[in-house]
């Protein structure tokens, strides 16, 4: 047990916490094995039993813990037929039946003929009777902010991605996002710029649009909501929700700041948070602990323009009843969560709000930069943008086509999917659905939330000011293709934990994953056709071994379509490069180009590992195309894959027959040097001389011996010099790049013995003596 030899408070309280997560020993890891025996022992023990039967499975638990056994709780290691790592992939993967070998055999045997014709929509895209027509969106961005790493792939990366998918499945697709330009911090960036509120919208707008097209993003329209298409659906939902007594008039108090001369924007205003004392808490919500906040409870609170100390002034408001929707919103939510794909963390929060009771949210605001407000009395003021924002999806979708309520109200045939980072959830599955609810105007609600968790930059956060992090309008300057950044940020996506960019793990990432695994065996394949049969695909005669790899295929590829139709991307990423894994080990324990040179049956050998192999890329091509969509143009155009092959089925089949021509075939991707990272990572850290930024320790000389800063700073660069050249030897890099690594560690070392006060000599390896 935890403590001792018998169960103590310690065991009741960690089984209580794992029980309604886990149910059964079972759901833990076989890498657990002493937790497995622990938490069967607990749960067969009498009191324990009674508890879970009297306490621990009421209703909610019943919900979740079915939810869980559906989609694995992101705490757990996800199961799946093979493991990204090489030393688990062993043993992590299932035996194939015959069936199962006999079945991929047979789908490989039809050829492209089997796959389904791609779907080609009409413009505009409008739903379509008799198909799956899915509403994509992604949280509208700030028009006044450069988007950094982390509110690429908090938004639209993710939702290009699952777009791209959806559209790969032959699914009727719309995807509509565009800058949110109303607010506070609209007016505020035009006062710092000396421009008009609409010139800032105009210069920012093009910037976000700039850098979205440069990351490849899908959008089927992109606009904005400064436009009269949202001040008339916002209106017409503001007026419904006031003819059917949605609405409540109150006198607030609201802070000022006399300095400005305005009322106070709740995200500018800082303070003390009044439940979990952190320093820098909104106006409106807490980052730390998550909770809703009014600004005038903070403590200590100061304008985040000025940094005066606002006053309390008393103000009329209109407020969105939410206590009275209540009742109209909570079958509704229980429906969409029974049946849609909401993440763990949307549904806790969401369950958060309704447990802790709803109470009514203002939806008016003190400002000229907004929607009006059409009621008498209110003309000063505008809609606060918490209300405004989400109905610029509608609006946006308005400025794409004027039959924008097939999609917006048409709840029967149309699935919706709003994309963000779990900030912004409370606001999409309750306060927006509330309003749409109250105007009961058939609209389409979300059926699927889904929340992703905060990336944050090497060992902090992003913060333009401080010059840290990578934004948007840099990512195209630093010489890396976008496909790669889409490839990383995808990789680490943030799904079920907060995650953090890494230079030396970008390197590491695309010099394993995408140039040795990936980029090297569709390189081969495609090269063997060249060089060995003259550019034509050579015929095949399967074998048993053959036909277990297509099967073993096929299971990689209905994985993956598994994970991304429940829009787990990272994990979906994993599938792709197990498959290059697969098909590298395949050619390597094959040797076509030995095979090549020997008898007729050695070349017929020759002939189907290569023609199997080029296959494998071609499938690969559109995998991978929804995550790196010129990496995958690349791939089909040196390939020559057919157009009508650009379409996924969930069966392996052989697409480029015998006698198929490929083109020239080149390398997909380059290796990232030490040297450029080491400069990106300075020139991105914050300051030249910050340890954030990467710079070298000062030379051993000027080290001053038992600062304590200095030696922890040292040990951390001595442990994380440590790790880069053990991942350079484990990559098999060049010795001249290894050594010229190890020499820095040695250097590190030294400065590290000098702080320390203890003698710089490095002691000499075994084996060797000094001179």
């Amino acid at each position: 047990f935890l403590a001792q030899d018998t169960k103590s408070v310690a065991d009741v309280v960690v089984w209580g916490t794992l029980f309604p997560v886990l149910q059964d020993e079972t759901s833990l890891p076989s890498e657990l094995p002493a937790l497995k025996t622990w938490f069967q022992s607990m749960t067969l023990s009498e009191a324990c039993r009674k508890a879970a039967d009297s306490v621990l499975i009421p209703r909610a638990l019943q919900e979740f813990t079915s939810y869980l056994q559906k989609q694995p709780p992101p705490c757990l290691p996800v199961q799946r037929t093979t493991s990204n790592e090489p030393e688990e992939e062993e043993g992590s993967e299932r035996a194939l039946t015959e069936e199962e070998i006999t079945a991929a055999a047979s789908a490989w045997a039809r050829g492209a003929a089997a796959l389904p014709k791609p779907w080609q929509p009409q413009k505009p895209v409008l739903p379509v009777e008799g198909m799956r027509n899915i509403l994509i969106t992604s949280a509208l961005p700030y028009v006044n902010n450069v988007p950094h790493l982390g509110n690429i792939i908090g938004c639209v990366l993710s939702a290009d991605t699952f777009a791209r998918y959806c559209r790969l499945r032959n699914w009727n697709t719309l995807y509509v996002c565009g800058t949110d330009e109303y607010g506070t911090a609209t007016e505020t960036k035009a006062l710092e710029e000396g421009m008009t509120p609409q010139e800032i919208c105009n210069k920012y707008h093009a910037i976000h649009a700039d850098i979205y097209r440069w990351f490849d993003i899908s959008f089927d329209y992109f606009g904005r909501t400064t436009t009269p298409h949202q001040t008339r659906i916002a209106q017409d939902i503001f007026k419904r929700l006031l003819a059917r007594g949605f609405l409540l008039e109150d006198t607030v108090e609201q802070l000022c700041c006399e300095s400005c001369q305005r009322f106070l924007a709740d995200r500018f205003v800082e303070g003390t948070c009044p439940f979990c004392s952190y320093r820098e808490a909104r106006g409106d919500q807490c980052d730390k602990c998550g909770k809703l906040i009014n600004a005038v409870e903070l403590k200590s609170p100061q304008c985040k323009l000025c940094r005066s100390v606002p006053v309390v002034k008393a103000t009329r408001h209109l407020f969105l009843d939410l206590p009275k929707l209540e009742e109209q919103l909570e079958p509704w939510l229980e429906q969409s969560l029974a049946t849609g794909d909401w993440t763990p963390n949307a549904r806790y929060i969401t369950r958060s709000w309704i447990r802790d009771g709803l109470k009514p949210r203002c939806i008016t605001r003190d400002l000229k930069w907004g929607t009006p407000v059409p009621l008498d009395g209110f003309q000063d003021k505008v809609f606060y943008v918490w209300f405004d924002a989400p109905i610029g999806y509608l609006s946006i979708t308005a400025n794409y086509t004027q039959h924008w309520e097939r999609w917006w109200k048409n709840p029967q045939q149309v699935e919706l999917y709003n994309f963000m980072a779990k900030d912004n959830v409370p606001f999409h599955s309750v306060v927006f659905p509330c309003s749409l609810l109250g105007a009961e105007d058939n609209y389409t609600l979300v059926n699927h939330l889904i929340a992703t968790e905060y990336l944050n930059y090497e060992d902090g956060k992003f913060s333009k000011s401080r010059g840290v992090g990578v934004f948007g309008d840099m990512a195209k300057d630093t010489g890396i293709p976008a496909d790669i950044w889409r490839f990383y940020l995808l990789y680490l996506r943030p799904e079920g934990q907060d995650s953090a960019f890494s230079w030396s793990d970008l390197m590491l990432k695309n010099n394993s994953e995408l140039l040795n695994n990936l980029g090297n065996f569709i390189n081969r394949a495609g090269m063997f056709v060249c060089k060995f049969f003259g550019g034509t695909v050579p015929s095949m005669v399967l074998t048993l071994d053959d036909k277990r790899l297509l099967a073993r295929v096929t299971l990689e590829l209905r994985q993956y379509h598994q994970l991304l139709e429940k829009v787990r991307i990272r994990d979906a990423l994993r599938c792709v490069l197990s498959i290059s894994r697969h098909g590298n080990q395949y050619i390597q324990v094959n040797e076509p180009w030995k095979r090549i040179k020997g008898d007729e049956k050695d070349r017929q050998r020759a002939g189907t590992v290569t023609g199997v192999a080029v296959n494998m890329a071609a499938l690969l091509a559109v995998m991978v195309q929804p995550y790196m969509p010129s990496v995958s143009s690349a791939i089909q155009g040196q390939l020559h894959i057919p157009p009508d092959c650009f379409v996924l089925s969930h069966d392996f089949t052989c697409t480029l027959p015998p006698g198929h021509h490929v083109g020239t075939v080149s390398p997909l991707f380059q290796k990232l040097e030490n040297d450029q990272v080491e400069a990106l990572r300075r020139r991105f850290g914050g300051g030249q001389n910050s340890p954030a930024s990467g710079s070298p320790p000062a030379p051993a000389t000027q080290v001053t011996p038992g600062d304590p800063q200095l030696i922890q700073l040292l040990t951390e660069e001595v442990a994380k010099q440590g790790n880069h050249v053990r991942q350079l030897k484990a990559n098999k890099a060049e010795k001249a790049q290894v050594d010229a690594e190890v020499a820095k560690l040695l250097e590190l070392k030294k400065q590290l013995a000098l702080a320390e006060g203890k003698s710089p000599e490095i002691p000499v390896p075994k084996g060797k003596s000094k001179k």
